[in-house]
């Protein structure tokens, strides 16, 4: 098996916004372990590395944010929303 690139890390990226929660942080996940795979390839550009490497890191808590806020305990953390307890 080839070695990703940056190119497939940052497509898989995109695709994991429109996955489920697990599914999403687990594709995340192994995209940026990936990206740190890579950090010892004098070919990749290292800045483009270690800015994908905090894209992945953030989308990762975006992921998780969205999942809590979508099970109801968005409602707890934003009181002025109409369904809040």
């Amino acid at each position: 098996m080839t070695e990703p690139t940056l190119a497939d890390v940052e497509r898989a990226l995109e695709r994991a916004a429109d996955l489920e929660t697990e599914d999403a942080v687990s594709v995340l996940r192994t995209d940026r372990q990936d990206v740190r795979d890579l950090a010892n390839n004098p070919d990749v550009d290292e800045d483009r590395r270690t800015a994908l490497e905090r894209r992945l890191a953030q989308r990762i808590r975006e992921v998780r944010e969205r999942d809590a806020y979508d099970g109801g305990l968005g409602s707890a953390m934003n009181p002025a929303e109409d369904d809040a307890p």
